[in-house]
């Protein structure tokens, strides 16, 4: 099994992701240890990351089914359903396909482990 990988997650205003963006498209630098994905709040987030999800994504990394058909028939899941779901943990880089024979699209788990960060950052800039 590979090793452990984690996906750092922060949660902040849609304000503060923009102005940190923002300053690191400016040239500045990623502070140590800072999230490379932004989410706006914990809900839209827990929607993604449900119990559900996550044993599937579970069920992928152990399994490692190769068609969706193997993966909706483990999970107990419909096809449709599954491929909605996959392209959610697309999004947030959790799940990655992998291009098989015939264009066949095969899903990957690409982290082992989530971590959270709450950013309370101030409304404005502070004043330097």
């Amino acid at each position: 099994m590979d090793g452990m990988k984690t996906l750092h997650i922060g949660i902040a205003s849609a304000g503060y992701v923009k102005r940190r963006m923002l300053e690191i498209a400016r040239g500045g630098k990623p502070l140590p240890g800072e999230p490379k994905l932004w989410v706006s709040s914990l809900e839209s987030l827990a929607k993604v990351l449900s119990e559900r999800n996550m044993l599937l994504l579970q069920i992928i990394r152990s399994s490692r089914p190769q068609s969706l058909t193997e993966l909706a028939r483990l999970s107990g899941r419909a096809v449709s359903n599954l491929s909605r779901t996959l392209h959610s943990l697309e999004r947030l880089g959790l799940v990655a396909f992998e291009e098989k024979s015939r264009g066949r699209k095969v899903p990957t788990a690409v982290y082992t482990k989530v971590k959270l960060e709450c950013t309370f950052a101030p409304s404005r800039p502070e004043a330097a």
